[in-house]
């Protein structure tokens, strides 16, 4: 089984695999440790992850990034439609409910949910994983934003469905990286606990999480985010920026060309890095629009003057994670995320916190550890160090329901901010009649804005009043599982019921006197009577929509390996058609009949010209029967070369051979006075036997042409010799008896004890020792 987590960044995602007692990271095709978090739609196929990047600057319009962003957000929502729409090139509308995009997909234009973008993505993270593994997977923790609401953490959960994974959790992605830092730990105190800060800067959002870490166990103490600072905010400053430069340097109109605002934000996000080891460099977008190449020479403290603004963001989530946390001192403050490497953002951070900052984790690889350890965690075939996660979660969560009588309430705050996950509440209802619960976020200036603060809601249903008339006690249990998703686990009925019990006696017997008679007493206590069915409805899709979904999901992977395949098959032939014309046209030219050469080389011009003609857009079947077509003639003549330069090396290994048994036969050496002359004789026989097989067939093959099929091969040689040598090695190598030494006289024996019997195989094995093998994840 394999233990696997993703970590799904907003530009790049990292898998991270527990093997080999520790965690490694894995690679995509081309070599690289993160994999664009990118798909493109084209004519034939999807491109996802590399191709899809490759894809960027032709097909931007068809080009989807930012699903982090996007999945289980509703179109409406005015932080997508006016902020997201800025980062994405292909258009934005709403599908069923969900943002989606709308792309040219074979031909016709489609819409895709981000939920379905996101699955789409996932699948490819599971083919690299898959492949790197050499079998299936499905078992993986995936990290979230810890911001994300109820329904974005469902959405994740289904696309790892519709996607064929088994999501054992969604984990927060400031707490992964807590978990990969503190599991590592060997000198966690044991009392007071040990608080780390947690600066995240990605791509898209900051992070600040304060955590408490003991022996065996850490405890998330408060979160703090800003959604709208990132390593993208930086590059669209510098955007922004170069966009006025070149409009009053070139006279480019770059706001009205999305390609050319494309290739601008490419070549800005170079610049940011370059910077970030260059107090100063030239930034270069060839043919930028109307054939223009643009170019500027920009410094590092223009840039940090740049983005001042978005450097002020950075101090109000750590004054809010530090101020939530209410610890008494920190340890360290450890950083994460790729944007963090800026050096003005390090050294704002330095100033903010008065302290050298700490550098343990690996910056761009931390989380998906962290979420292959919770892998890990969770999965029974591994053995991983003790190790607690208490996390938190970001929303405070609020039921409501219809009130009985004027009196009742008819809300109240179940889960409040910073609430411990996983964590479960009960509540109970008095009714005479099935209700329902409705649950929303108490406070919604803490969401995205826009966002639908209402999460779900729970129908109570088959309740009916006791038999007496009266309301039914109604026990109803709410939990916030390990991933931060609300659900109603049970609702049942309880009654009171008269039960007896022993009333506890004072003291203890004294010595010698018999113990008293429990007294008995009647007490009433509530029982569980009957479960009650619970119906959720959320915003989420439902089971029939999904199981759609994945059946397309199914579909379009499998079209997507069919072209794969086909574009293996048309290259092989292209391959084959240039190097086999150029082979045939030299070193194999002696090894073919002139007009057959002359023919077959005709073969191949024709099937170049079908392959760019007709054959450009073909089924793979036609591929590798055209392939078949010609290597059906060109088999024969790569096997006469072949043997043409294998033959005489067989003979002459055979040769060689002959004359080393024939000499050895004949020998007079001491070493093989044992061996007798029936059998030297023998091997004699058959040396003379083989020499005579191999001339014959060297003389039939001298008088053919080499293009003419061979009359022996070279494996039939080495046959030969291999038989050779298996029938003279063991005469010719047979030892010497030993000498058998003289009769001496018999001494005299008297009767002796026999040595005890050892001990049968059955009795060894049972005082063997059993070895268990285990594997640790530290």
């Amino acid at each position: 089984m394999s233990v696997v987590g993703f970590d799904i960044g907003n530009l790049q995602s990292v898998i991270a695999v527990a093997r080999n007692r520790g965690i490694d990271i894995i690679a995509n095709e081309v070599s690289n440790r993160a994999t664009p978090t990118m798909i493109s739609f084209g004519n034939k196929q999807r491109y996802i992850g590399e191709s899809a990047k490759n894809q960027e600057m032709s097909n931007f319009k068809n080009t989807v990034n930012a699903i982090k962003r996007l999945i289980g957000r509703s179109f409406d929502e005015p932080e997508v439609k006016e902020f997201e729409s800025q980062f994405i090139g292909c258009k934005l509308v709403d599908a069923s409910g969900e943002v989606g995009v709308e792309v040219n997909y074979l031909g016709t234009p489609t819409v895709f949910s981000a939920t379905q973008l996101y699955a789409m993505y996932l699948g490819k993270l599971r083919d690299t994983t898959s492949k790197e593994l050499g079998g299936s997977m499905s078992d993986v923790v995936i990290s979230v934003p810890g911001w994300y609401t109820d329904r974005q953490r469902r959405a994740v959960q289904q696309a790892s469905k519709i996607a064929g994974l088994n999501c054992l959790r969604v984990l927060n992605d400031n707490t992964a990286a807590a978990l990969g830092y503190g599991i590592t730990k060997t000198d966690l105190p044991e009392d007071k606990p040990r608080n780390v800060v947690f600066v995240d800067l990605g791509h898209s959002s900051f992070t600040v999480s304060v955590v408490a870490f003991k022996k065996g166990e850490l405890k998330v103490k408060s979160v703090a985010y800003d959604r709208t600072v990132g390593g993208r905010n930086f590059d669209k400053a510098l955007s922004d920026h170069f966009i006025q430069v070149f409009d009053e340097k070139y006279k480019l109109d770059i706001r009205s060309n999305n390609k050319a605002q494309v290739r601008l934000r490419a070549a800005c996000e170079k610049l940011k890095k370059v910077l970030s080891a260059n107090s100063q460099a030239p930034i270069t977008v060839e043919n930028l629009m109307n054939d223009v190449d643009a170019n500027a020479m920009y410094s590092r403290d223009e840039f940090v003057e740049l983005i001042e603004p978005l450097m002020q963001k950075l101090e109000k989530p750590i004054q809010k994670a530090i101020a939530d946390a209410n610890v008494d001192e920190i340890h360290s403050i450890e950083l994460v995320g790729g944007s963090i490497r800026i050096p003005a953002v390090k050294q704002r951070l330095t100033e903010f916190f008065g302290r050298e900052l700490s550098y343990t984790l690996n910056q761009d690889e931390a989380v998906a550890r962290g979420c292959a350890l919770q892998c890990a965690i969770a999965s029974p075939v591994f053995r991983v160090r003790d190790f607690s996660v208490n996390d938190i979660t970001a929303h405070p969560i609020r039921f409501k329901w219809e009130p009985v009588s004027d009196s009742d309430d008819t809300s109240l705050d179940v889960f409040g901010h910073n609430n411990a996950i996983p964590s479960t509440k009960m509540l109970t209802f008095y009714r005479k009649q099935p209700f329902a619960i409705e649950a929303e976020y108490s406070d919604p200036t803490h969401l995205p804005e826009g966002t639908n603060p209402w999460i779900s809601r729970f129908d109570i249903n088959n309740v009916e009043p006791m038999a007496n008339g009266d309301l039914s006690t109604i026990k109803v249990k709410a939990r916030l599982d390990l991933s931060g998703v609300l659900t109603v686990t049970s609702a049942y009925t309880v009654e009171e019921v008269e039960v007896e019990e022993p009333i506890p006696q004072e003291g203890e017997p004294k010595e010698g006197e018999e113990p008293k008679q429990p007294e008995i007493r009647k007490v009433k206590k509530l029982m569980k009577k009957a479960d009650l069915p619970v119906a959720q409805v959320s915003q989420c899709l439902d089971n029939a929509t999904l199981s759609e979904l994945t059946k397309q999901e199914r579909e379009m992977h499998t079209a997507d390996e069919l072209v794969n395949a086909t574009e293996v098959a048309k290259n092989a032939l292209e391959e084959y058609i240039y190097d086999t014309r150029s082979k045939i046209e030299s070193e194999y030219s002696a090894f073919i009949e002139p007009q057959e050469q002359k023919s077959f080389l005709s073969r191949l011009n024709e099937a170049e010209d079908w392959l760019y003609d007709e054959g450009e857009d073909t089924t793979r079947d036609a591929y590798v029967e055209k392939v078949s077509g010609l290597k059906a003639i060109s088999d024969p003549v790569v096997e006469r070369y072949r043997e043409d330069k294998e033959r005489p090396k067989a003979a002459r290994e055979l040769r060689d051979a002959i004359a080393h048994w024939a000499d050895r036969a004949t020998s007079q050496e001491e070493r093989y006075s044992h061996i007798t002359s029936e059998e030297r004789q023998k091997i004699v026989d058959r040396v003379e036997k083989v020499q005579e097989w191999l001339d014959e067939k060297l003389a039939k093959q001298s008088q053919k042409a080499k293009w003419d099929a061979p009359c022996v091969f070279a494996n039939e040689i080495k046959k030969q010799r291999e038989e050779l040598v298996f029938f003279a090695s063991p005469i010719m190598t047979r030892p010497k008896p030993a000498p058998q030494p003289e009769e001496s006289p018999k001494p005299e024996t008297t009767a002796t004890p026999s040595p005890a019997p050892e001990a049968s195989g059955t009795e060894q094995e049972g005082k063997s020792k059993d070895v268990n093998q285990e594997m640790d994840v530290d």
